[in-house]
Protein backbone atom coordinates (compact mmCIF):
# COMPACT_ATOMS: atom_id res chain seq x y z
CA UNK A 1 0.00 0.00 0.00
CA UNK A 2 1.31 3.17 -1.18
CA UNK A 3 2.25 5.56 1.77
CA UNK A 4 2.50 9.49 2.61
CA UNK A 5 6.61 8.24 3.15
CA UNK A 6 6.60 6.64 -0.16
CA UNK A 7 5.33 10.21 -1.68
CA UNK A 8 7.98 12.19 0.24
CA UNK A 9 10.71 10.10 -0.90
CA UNK A 10 9.69 10.20 -4.74
CA UNK A 11 9.35 14.00 -4.13
CA UNK A 12 13.05 14.42 -2.93
CA UNK A 13 14.03 11.88 -6.09
CA UNK A 14 12.54 13.83 -8.76
CA UNK A 15 13.16 17.34 -7.33
CA UNK A 16 15.85 18.27 -9.61
CA UNK A 17 14.54 17.33 -12.71
CA UNK A 18 11.02 19.02 -12.11
CA UNK A 19 9.29 22.76 -11.70
CA UNK A 20 7.21 23.35 -8.48
CA UNK A 21 4.70 25.18 -10.09
CA UNK A 22 2.74 28.02 -9.15
CA UNK A 23 -0.38 28.51 -7.85
CA UNK A 24 -2.42 31.18 -9.28
CA UNK A 25 -5.59 33.11 -8.00
CA UNK A 26 -8.17 34.48 -9.73
CA UNK A 27 -10.67 37.17 -7.86
CA UNK A 28 -13.65 37.17 -10.70
CA UNK A 29 -13.79 32.91 -10.59
CA UNK A 30 -13.65 33.48 -6.97
CA UNK A 31 -16.40 35.69 -7.14
CA UNK A 32 -18.25 33.69 -9.41
CA UNK A 33 -17.94 30.82 -7.41
CA UNK A 34 -18.19 32.11 -4.03
CA UNK A 35 -15.12 30.13 -2.87
CA UNK A 36 -11.46 31.42 -2.77
CA UNK A 37 -9.60 29.12 -5.44
CA UNK A 38 -6.28 28.25 -6.16
CA UNK A 39 -5.13 26.83 -9.37
CA UNK A 40 -1.85 24.43 -9.13
CA UNK A 41 -0.67 25.21 -12.61
CA UNK A 42 1.07 22.42 -13.98
CA UNK A 43 0.55 23.34 -17.60
CA UNK A 44 3.81 25.44 -16.49
CA UNK A 45 5.51 21.88 -15.61
CA UNK A 46 8.15 20.34 -17.83
CA UNK A 47 6.59 18.30 -20.73
CA UNK A 48 3.36 20.26 -20.25
CA UNK A 49 1.65 18.33 -17.43
CA UNK A 50 1.97 16.65 -13.78
CA UNK A 51 3.07 13.40 -15.57
CA UNK A 52 6.18 14.23 -15.73
CA UNK A 53 6.51 13.60 -11.73
CA UNK A 54 5.12 10.15 -12.33
CA UNK A 55 6.98 9.52 -15.10
CA UNK A 56 10.79 11.10 -13.50
CA UNK A 57 9.74 9.21 -9.91
CA UNK A 58 9.75 5.57 -12.16
CA UNK A 59 12.50 5.62 -14.72
CA UNK A 60 14.76 6.79 -11.82
CA UNK A 61 14.15 3.79 -9.85
CA UNK A 62 14.42 1.86 -12.87
CA UNK A 63 18.21 -0.52 -13.28
CA UNK A 64 20.60 0.27 -16.14
CA UNK A 65 19.33 -3.58 -17.56
CA UNK A 66 15.58 -2.56 -17.51
CA UNK A 67 16.62 1.07 -19.54
CA UNK A 68 19.32 -0.77 -21.67
CA UNK A 69 16.11 -2.85 -23.46
CA UNK A 70 14.34 0.32 -23.99
CA UNK A 71 11.13 1.41 -22.08
CA UNK A 72 7.48 1.43 -23.94
CA UNK A 73 3.71 2.54 -22.72
CA UNK A 74 0.37 3.73 -24.02
CA UNK A 75 -0.37 6.87 -23.61
CA UNK A 76 -2.85 9.45 -24.86
CA UNK A 77 -0.14 12.55 -24.80
CA UNK A 78 1.38 13.77 -21.96
CA UNK A 79 2.69 10.86 -19.91
CA UNK A 80 4.14 9.34 -23.20
CA UNK A 81 5.92 12.87 -23.52
CA UNK A 82 7.13 12.78 -19.89
CA UNK A 83 8.23 8.94 -20.17
CA UNK A 84 10.56 9.77 -23.12
CA UNK A 85 11.63 13.16 -21.75
CA UNK A 86 12.52 10.84 -18.48
CA UNK A 87 13.68 8.13 -20.29
CA UNK A 88 15.52 9.96 -22.76
CA UNK A 89 17.80 11.73 -20.54
CA UNK A 90 19.04 8.74 -18.88
CA UNK A 91 20.11 7.52 -22.00
CA UNK A 92 17.65 5.00 -23.08
CA UNK A 93 14.69 4.78 -25.84
CA UNK A 94 10.88 5.08 -25.91
CA UNK A 95 8.59 3.51 -27.76
CA UNK A 96 4.87 5.17 -26.94
CA UNK A 97 1.47 3.39 -28.01
CA UNK A 98 -0.97 6.23 -28.96
CA UNK A 99 -4.53 6.26 -30.35
CA UNK A 100 -4.97 7.61 -33.81
CA UNK A 101 -7.23 10.36 -32.71
CA UNK A 102 -4.16 12.03 -30.33
CA UNK A 103 -4.04 15.51 -31.01
CA UNK A 104 -0.73 16.25 -33.13
CA UNK A 105 0.33 18.85 -30.68
CA UNK A 106 0.47 15.92 -27.95
CA UNK A 107 2.49 13.37 -30.41
CA UNK A 108 4.72 15.98 -31.49
CA UNK A 109 5.47 16.38 -28.09
CA UNK A 110 6.40 12.75 -27.88
CA UNK A 111 8.31 12.83 -30.50
CA UNK A 112 10.28 15.84 -29.46
CA UNK A 113 11.42 14.37 -26.09
CA UNK A 114 13.21 11.51 -27.88
CA UNK A 115 10.20 9.09 -28.12
CA UNK A 116 9.03 6.46 -30.68
CA UNK A 117 5.27 6.67 -31.87
CA UNK A 118 3.47 3.41 -32.45
CA UNK A 119 -0.03 3.86 -33.51
CA UNK A 120 -3.20 2.00 -32.43
CA UNK A 121 -6.90 2.20 -33.11
CA UNK A 122 -8.45 4.36 -30.06
CA UNK A 123 -9.92 1.93 -27.55
CA UNK A 124 -8.64 0.44 -24.13
CA UNK A 125 -8.35 -3.08 -25.70
CA UNK A 126 -5.97 -2.02 -28.89
CA UNK A 127 -3.78 0.02 -26.84
CA UNK A 128 -3.03 -2.92 -24.91
CA UNK A 129 -2.62 -5.89 -27.61
CA UNK A 130 -0.21 -3.60 -29.41
CA UNK A 131 1.52 -2.71 -26.31
CA UNK A 132 1.82 -6.57 -26.06
CA UNK A 133 3.41 -6.49 -29.33
CA UNK A 134 5.98 -3.74 -28.69
CA UNK A 135 7.07 -5.82 -25.61
CA UNK A 136 7.29 -9.17 -27.47
CA UNK A 137 9.03 -8.06 -30.26
CA UNK A 138 11.68 -6.01 -28.30
CA UNK A 139 11.69 -7.08 -24.80
CA UNK A 140 10.89 -3.74 -23.33
CA UNK A 141 10.31 -2.75 -20.05
CA UNK A 142 6.63 -1.93 -20.04
CA UNK A 143 5.93 2.18 -17.42
CA UNK A 144 2.02 2.01 -17.30
CA UNK A 145 0.45 5.64 -17.33
CA UNK A 146 -1.26 5.00 -13.92
CA UNK A 147 -1.69 1.93 -12.85
CA UNK A 148 1.72 1.58 -11.31
CA UNK A 149 2.68 2.88 -7.14
CA UNK A 150 5.91 4.34 -8.65
CA UNK A 151 3.53 6.51 -10.80
CA UNK A 152 1.22 7.34 -8.18
CA UNK A 153 3.52 8.33 -5.77
CA UNK A 154 5.35 10.80 -8.20
CA UNK A 155 2.28 12.37 -9.29
CA UNK A 156 0.68 13.14 -4.94
CA UNK A 157 4.07 14.87 -5.32
CA UNK A 158 2.06 18.06 -6.62
CA UNK A 159 -0.54 18.04 -3.43
CA UNK A 160 1.82 18.28 -1.40
CA UNK A 161 3.61 20.87 -3.17
CA UNK A 162 -0.15 22.70 -2.92
CA UNK A 163 -0.52 22.15 0.97
CA UNK A 164 3.35 22.88 1.68
CA UNK A 165 2.32 26.50 -0.16
CA UNK A 166 -1.15 26.96 0.68
CA UNK A 167 -1.65 25.14 4.28
CA UNK A 168 -4.99 26.48 4.54
CA UNK A 169 -6.67 24.67 1.67
CA UNK A 170 -9.70 22.92 2.71
CA UNK A 171 -10.77 20.98 -0.57
CA UNK A 172 -8.78 19.71 -3.34
CA UNK A 173 -10.23 18.91 -6.78
CA UNK A 174 -8.40 16.67 -9.40
CA UNK A 175 -9.16 15.10 -12.75
CA UNK A 176 -9.36 11.61 -13.01
CA UNK A 177 -9.39 9.11 -15.84
CA UNK A 178 -6.99 6.45 -14.78
CA UNK A 179 -7.25 7.46 -11.42
CA UNK A 180 -3.07 7.91 -11.00
CA UNK A 181 -3.15 11.67 -9.81
CA UNK A 182 -6.27 11.12 -7.86
CA UNK A 183 -4.79 8.63 -5.86
CA UNK A 184 -1.37 10.14 -5.37
CA UNK A 185 -3.52 13.24 -4.70
CA UNK A 186 -5.57 11.31 -2.02
CA UNK A 187 -2.95 9.86 -0.38
CA UNK A 188 -0.46 12.81 -0.14
CA UNK A 189 -3.50 15.00 1.33
CA UNK A 190 -5.25 13.14 3.30
CA UNK A 191 -1.97 12.26 5.35
CA UNK A 192 -1.30 15.58 5.42
CA UNK A 193 -4.52 17.26 6.70
CA UNK A 194 -6.73 14.77 8.40
CA UNK A 195 -9.83 17.44 7.60
CA UNK A 196 -9.13 18.07 3.99
CA UNK A 197 -11.62 17.17 1.47
CA UNK A 198 -10.79 15.70 -2.14
CA UNK A 199 -12.98 15.35 -4.94
CA UNK A 200 -12.74 13.61 -8.56
CA UNK A 201 -13.85 15.53 -11.48
CA UNK A 202 -14.62 13.56 -14.45
CA UNK A 203 -16.68 14.11 -18.07
CA UNK A 204 -20.06 12.33 -18.46
CA UNK A 205 -18.66 10.91 -21.60
CA UNK A 206 -15.96 8.87 -20.14
CA UNK A 207 -17.72 8.32 -16.51
CA UNK A 208 -16.04 4.87 -15.64
CA UNK A 209 -14.57 6.04 -11.97
CA UNK A 210 -17.99 7.66 -10.96
CA UNK A 211 -19.65 4.52 -12.27
CA UNK A 212 -17.16 2.19 -10.52
CA UNK A 213 -17.42 4.03 -7.32
CA UNK A 214 -21.31 3.89 -7.16
CA UNK A 215 -21.25 0.13 -8.24
CA UNK A 216 -18.34 -1.21 -5.67
CA UNK A 217 -16.44 -2.66 -8.86
CA UNK A 218 -14.59 -1.37 -12.03
CA UNK A 219 -16.67 -0.17 -14.96
CA UNK A 220 -15.18 0.29 -18.21
CA UNK A 221 -16.40 2.98 -20.31
CA UNK A 222 -19.47 2.88 -22.50
CA UNK A 223 -17.86 6.24 -24.51
CA UNK A 224 -15.23 8.07 -24.37
CA UNK A 225 -16.41 10.57 -26.90
CA UNK A 226 -14.89 13.80 -24.67
CA UNK A 227 -13.41 16.79 -25.68
CA UNK A 228 -10.61 15.55 -22.90
CA UNK A 229 -8.38 13.79 -24.21
CA UNK A 230 -6.17 13.04 -21.29
CA UNK A 231 -9.29 11.38 -19.81
CA UNK A 232 -10.06 8.76 -21.80
CA UNK A 233 -8.23 6.38 -20.11
CA UNK A 234 -10.04 3.52 -17.42
CA UNK A 235 -9.32 3.72 -13.64
CA UNK A 236 -6.28 1.11 -12.73
CA UNK A 237 -7.31 -1.83 -10.57
CA UNK A 238 -3.99 -0.54 -8.37
CA UNK A 239 -5.68 3.03 -8.13
CA UNK A 240 -9.19 2.41 -7.72
CA UNK A 241 -9.36 1.16 -4.48
CA UNK A 242 -7.09 3.75 -3.09
CA UNK A 243 -10.02 6.28 -4.31
CA UNK A 244 -12.87 3.74 -3.35
CA UNK A 245 -11.60 3.99 0.45
CA UNK A 246 -10.41 7.60 0.65
CA UNK A 247 -12.58 10.10 -2.13
CA UNK A 248 -14.97 12.34 -0.75
CA UNK A 249 -16.52 11.94 -4.08
CA UNK A 250 -16.75 11.79 -7.79
CA UNK A 251 -18.85 14.36 -9.93
CA UNK A 252 -18.86 14.27 -13.50
CA UNK A 253 -19.48 17.46 -15.58
CA UNK A 254 -21.07 17.87 -19.54
CA UNK A 255 -18.83 18.85 -22.25
CA UNK A 256 -20.39 22.15 -22.69
CA UNK A 257 -19.11 22.73 -19.29
CA UNK A 258 -15.53 22.21 -19.81
CA UNK A 259 -15.32 23.82 -22.96
CA UNK A 260 -16.94 27.14 -21.21
CA UNK A 261 -14.20 26.68 -18.25
CA UNK A 262 -11.71 25.82 -20.83
CA UNK A 263 -12.54 29.47 -22.14
CA UNK A 264 -13.01 31.08 -19.00
CA UNK A 265 -9.03 30.28 -17.83
CA UNK A 266 -7.67 31.20 -21.06
CA UNK A 267 -9.90 34.63 -20.89
CA UNK A 268 -9.65 35.45 -17.43
CA UNK A 269 -6.30 33.76 -16.64
CA UNK A 270 -4.51 34.74 -19.14
CA UNK A 271 -2.50 30.62 -19.98
CA UNK A 272 -3.11 28.26 -21.81
CA UNK A 273 -4.80 25.12 -20.69
CA UNK A 274 -6.06 22.03 -21.54
CA UNK A 275 -9.76 20.85 -22.01
CA UNK A 276 -8.51 17.65 -19.12
CA UNK A 277 -7.28 20.76 -17.29
CA UNK A 278 -10.41 23.09 -17.26
CA UNK A 279 -12.77 20.32 -16.35
CA UNK A 280 -11.83 20.94 -12.56
CA UNK A 281 -12.90 24.27 -12.53
CA UNK A 282 -16.30 23.20 -14.63
CA UNK A 283 -17.26 20.49 -11.46
CA UNK A 284 -16.79 23.48 -8.95
CA UNK A 285 -18.66 25.64 -10.91
CA UNK A 286 -21.47 22.82 -11.18
CA UNK A 287 -21.18 22.12 -7.30
CA UNK A 288 -20.36 25.37 -6.15
CA UNK A 289 -22.66 24.58 -2.85
CA UNK A 290 -20.22 22.32 -2.13
CA UNK A 291 -17.16 24.80 -2.04
CA UNK A 292 -19.22 28.13 -1.02
CA UNK A 293 -16.37 29.73 1.70
CA UNK A 294 -14.42 27.10 1.44
CA UNK A 295 -10.12 27.75 0.39
CA UNK A 296 -10.26 25.17 -2.96
CA UNK A 297 -7.06 23.71 -4.46
CA UNK A 298 -7.47 22.73 -8.06
CA UNK A 299 -4.98 20.79 -10.27
CA UNK A 300 -4.64 22.57 -13.47
CA UNK A 301 -3.22 19.10 -14.91
CA UNK A 302 -1.85 20.34 -18.32
CA UNK A 303 -1.61 22.64 -21.32
CA UNK A 304 -0.77 20.86 -24.23
CA UNK A 305 -3.67 22.26 -26.61
CA UNK A 306 -3.69 21.81 -30.52
CA UNK A 307 -4.12 25.12 -31.43
CA UNK A 308 -5.05 24.57 -34.99
CA UNK A 309 -8.13 22.54 -33.28
CA UNK A 310 -9.50 24.60 -30.45
CA UNK A 311 -13.07 23.19 -29.27
CA UNK A 312 -14.47 26.71 -29.73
Amino acid sequence: MLTLKDIELAHERIRPFIHRTPILTNSSINELVGANLFFKCENFQKAGSFKIRGATNTVELLSESELKRGVATTSSGNHGAALSMAVTRRGGETRVVMPTNTPKIKVNNVMRNGGEVVWCEPDQKFRESVLRDVVNETGATVVHPYNDERIMAGQGTCAKEMLEDIPTIDIIVSPVSGGGLLSGTLIASKNMKKSIKVFGAEPEEADDAFQSLKQGKIVPNKTINTVCDGLRAEIGSKTFPVIQDLVDGIETVSETDIIESLRMIWERMKIIVEPSCSISLAMVIKNSNLFKDKNVGLIMSGGNVDLNSLPW
